[in-house]
């Protein structure tokens, strides 16, 4: 009697208030818990009166869910008594059915039999082939209800953890008839968390390759060679132009010393010409000034020539130029190149040393060479300005 009026209440209540976005806890959820307790309560012998009260708290160990999620063990509680109390059930079966469904919540600790198999028959999909389909059905009604959206990593996880440190069976023939699925089915979580795991391996490796051809692609070696390539033609080019015009204003101005001393130097020992000595030695003292000038533009440095193990080591040495290698073996020079090669760090570093350098080169010549031209420039207007004041003075005489 007390078994099939709880049936009808159950069924009669989830079917109308029950919302159906509740995939896993709805009356398929409640016929399995009762069908397991009964299942259990056969096994473990107990007397009729008892397994009277506990599938009636198995049917109607669930129905607050047409309530509240929260608490819902409560609010079941909450609308069992009333309907109990209809059914002119006795005060003492009320406490003990209500206690049975109270015994399903999540960190209950079952006190008696009854409450060890409701707890059993309520979690007894542990033990069941059928365990990957009816989680998906709890993942899907968390989604709809809760709002708790699981990647499938976290929810293998979550699973995991579930069936390895927070559920156990707590009657002997729970143990004895699902636990060793139970292992099976936690095998399975942890063989597709690690197929997982590994097709993660694999998808990060293929992002990590991408991402390298991304960055090689937006700066290819080939563009890297082909930029030091011009700039040092450039470099050079520039340094080629520098010395050429040093070379041109050494000329002009050897062709000019010699004028001056082929032609005015061997008329100023006549007394009548001393008025030209000044603007002469003005002249001369310009002239000379520009040749200087011009020759320390294309004077080349000196360098040491050699380099130690050490330097090649921490990358000290910059091989490409000639001046840091000139007076060191062939051998080692040979194994120093070897080294450097290995080391693309290395190698473009001393690149980018050798740009640096032949740039300060430039600035330098670039520099005098330009003083050079002020001087030259500025020795003609002077040395112009001093003739002619010498001619004027004289009275146009020579």
């Amino acid at each position: 009697m007390l078994t099939s009026e709880a049936e009808k209440f159950t069924i009669t209540l989830l079917s109308e208030k029950l919302d159906t976005s509740f995939t896993y806890h709805n009356l398929s959820h409640t016929r399995r818990v009762v069908e397991k307790a009964t299942e259990l309560a056969e096994l473990s012998k107990i007397d009729d009166s008892q397994k009277r009260l506990l599938t009636a708290a198995a049917w109607l160990h669930d129905i607050g869910y047409t309530k509240s999620i929260k608490n819902h063990e409560e609010e079941s509680v909450t609308l069992a008594k009333p309907f109990l109390e209809s059914i002119k059930c006795s005060n003492e079966d009320i406490k003990t059915i209500s206690e049975l469904i109270l015994a399903t919540k999540m960190n209950a600790v079952p006190k008696n039999q009854l409450e060890k198999i409701i707890r059993d028959a309520d979690c007894s999909h542990t033990g069941s082939k059928n365990y990957a389909e009816v989680s998906a059905l709890l993942r899907k009604e968390w989604e709809l209800k809760c709002n708790k959206i699981y990647t499938e990593a976290e929810w293998l996880d979550e699973n995991i953890n579930f069936l390895s440190t927070q559920h156990k069976f707590h009657t002997v023939e729970a143990v004895s008839n699902w636990d060793k699925r139970k292992g099976k089915n936690l095998i399975a979580l942890l063989s597709a968390k690690k197929k997982l795991d590994q097709e993660y391996t694999k998808l990060k490796q293929k992002k990590d390759e991408l991402k390298f051809k991304k960055d090689k692609i937006e700066l290819p070696e080939r563009g890297i060679e082909t930029m030091f390539r011009v700039t040092l033609k450039n470099h050079i080019t520039l340094s080629n132009i520098a010395d050429t015009k040093a070379n041109i204003l050494l000329s002009v101005n050897a062709i000019i010393v010699s004028l001056v001393l082929s032609n005015l130097v061997s008329k100023l020992d006549n007394p009548s010409n001393s008025y030209l000595i000044v603007p002469t030695v003005i002249f001369v003292l310009f002239t000379v000034t520009s040749i200087i000038l011009s020759i320390l533009a294309t004077r080349p440095n000196v360098t040491i020539g050699k380099f130690t193990k050490e330097d090649v080591a921490n990358k000290k040495v910059n091989l490409l130029f000639f001046g840091n290698f000139h007076q060191m073996s062939l051998k080692d020079f040979e194994w120093a190149m070897g080294e450097m090669m290995k080391d693309r760090d290395y190698l473009y570093s001393s690149m980018k040393k050798d740009l640096y350098f032949l740039g300060l080169v430039l600035d330098r010549k670039y520099k005098i060479l330009r003083l050079t031209y002020a001087v030259f420039m500025v020795g003609i207007i002077v040395s112009v300005i001093a003739f002619a004041a010498a001619f004027q003075t004289s009275g146009g005489a020579l």
